[in-house]
């Protein structure tokens, strides 16, 4: 029996950068958008919902539209308020929306000088999120602070993704254009957040706990398992999604002594996942099973994988190939199972079921 068709929300005339699930309501988006494929002109942060629709499958309602000056290119729900979500955006700004109010976001910061990519919310210190930009930094914040709390030069290059780990509160991972993951641990003496009114951007921080060589190209994103702690997910411009167990370390040309507080290189690649034609954008790991993740590409399509076929089965569980556009974000329910979002620069939101 054939599947049905997947839900579609068409956003007219703004291309999609990414999308989120609410943690807090089961069928609530968010989607960072973007005029003119994010090149030029301005943004638009959509909310929608899910609601009755055909058997099998819900419909989506868009509910508001916050309108932006620049593209929105990453957005990220609150942890600690229902009604609260951060943007990113091209002009280096981040914004706090609130969706009871309608038109102005409630906060925005200007810190980071180049394009903001992405942005992430803490699930353990629910009071901070973290946001990634082109000019090479993340930046740690609090909605309560008026500027950020600390900042990390993480890359020397764009910094396509930063992620809080789900397992250890202070332990970041971040992926760049310089074809490595990098783990942060923020608990180091040097990382504790600036006093009251103070800042450290103006210094910032450059120490990776690890590094590990991902691809010979660029790391487009990446993703913490959720069941198992130091195992990583990248994905990038050679096509290949990879899985890494970072509890892996060994030494390289110049990676010093770990034990000696200097920065290691590692990482053993568990799985290497290939299928996608080209760019690999988005990969997610299920937040319901340890051993299912998806991808996104720029072969316009979103594939689900696992780590564990069967004998003689294939990594490959799916592919979903309704866009027709680059398909830039995937992102799994949080309270249904093998329920599934993409976005896509064809201006459309699809959920379906795998």
């Amino acid at each position: 029996m054939s599947k049905p068709p997947p839900a579609a929300l068409h956003t007219p005339g703004f291309a999609h950068y990414g999308i989120a699930w609410s943690p807090f309501h089961n069928g609530r988006i968010a989607i960072a958008s973007a005029a003119n494929y994010g090149l030029v002109g301005n943004g638009r942060l959509h909310l929608a919902s899910l609601g009755p629709g055909p058997p099998g499958m819900p419909s989506i309602n868009l509910d508001h539209l916050y309108e932006t000056q620049d593209g929105l290119y990453d957005v990220a729900w609150s942890e600690i308020h229902e009604n609260q979500l951060v943007s990113g955006s091209g002009d280096g700004s981040i914004k706090l929306w609130d969706v009871m109010v309608k038109d102005l976001p409630i906060h925005a910061w200007q810190e980071h000088t180049r394009e903001v990519f992405s942005v992430d919310w803490s699930n353990i210190n629910k009071d901070q999120f973290i946001s990634s930009s082109w000019e090479g930094t993340v930046k740690l914040w609090t909605p309560e602070r008026p500027r950020s709390l600390t900042t990390l030069q993480a890359h020397t290059s764009c910094v396509y993704q930063a992620l809080f780990s789900p397992h250890q509160p202070d332990v970041i991972a971040t992926c760049s254009t310089d074809g490595t993951v990098r783990i942060f641990d923020l608990r180091a003496p040097a990382y504790a957040p600036a006093a009251p009114g103070a800042n450290a951007f103006s210094a910032p921080l450059t120490a990776a706990a690890l590094t590990v060589p991902a691809s010979g190209g660029e790391v487009l994103s990446l993703d913490w398992n959720k069941y198992r702690p130091f195992v990583l997910a990248s994905a990038g411009v050679d096509k290949a999604v990879k899985t890494w167990d970072c509890r892996m370390v060994r030494l390289g040309p110049g990676s010093g002594d770990p034990g000696a507080g200097q920065p290691a290189v590692g990482g053993v690649c568990e799985t290497h996942l290939a299928g996608h034609e080209y760019a690999v954008r988005k990969v997610q790991w299920s937040p319901h099973r340890a051993d299912v993740l998806a991808s996104a590409g720029y072969d316009m399509t979103c594939r689900v994988w696992t780590t564990t076929p069967p004998p003689g089965g294939s990594h490959l569980l799916a592919i979903h190939d309704a866009h027709t556009e680059f398909v830039v974000g995937c992102a799994w329910s949080l309270y249904e199972e093998g329920l599934l979002a993409t976005c896509s620069w064809d201006c459309r939101l699809n959920v379906f079921r795998v």
